[in-house]
């Protein structure tokens, strides 16, 4: 018989605006990530190929189901809402086209082209 976890309501609703927010499959910011990190510097002893921060943090948790978050998860899940959400609020007045804006996004998971 499965066992029901409840989690607290305040993390089912962050999960739900973490998973709202971060609209980048897991795979495609893997090899985002990957493309960020293979500057001349960027690859180190680390195992995760040095991907970038928080990048990584955003992967790992994406790859969790809710029950088996840590606090530490929850933490990167309110983070990246919030720096998202700061990122959107601040759009450049070239928008889209601003590379620099875009690629901040896409390293937290977030992509202004993809519609929601």
């Amino acid at each position: 018989m499965a066992r029901e976890q409840r989690l607290d309501p305040e993390v089912e609703e962050l999960w739900d605006d973490f998973h709202a927010q971060v609209n980048v499959p897991s795979e495609k910011l893997r090899q985002w990530l990957l493309t960020r990190g293979s500057g001349e510097e960027s690859f180190g002893a680390d195992p995760d190929l040095g991907l970038p921060e928080p990048g990584r943090h955003i992967l790992r948790v994406l790859t969790k189901r809710k029950v088996d978050l840590t606090p530490e998860d929850i933490e990167v899940m309110r983070e990246a809402v919030d720096r998202i959400q700061s990122l959107v609020d601040a759009r450049p007045p070239r928008g889209n086209a601003d590379d620099e804006w875009r690629h901040s996004l896409l390293d937290l998971g977030h992509d202004v082209l993809v519609e929601r």
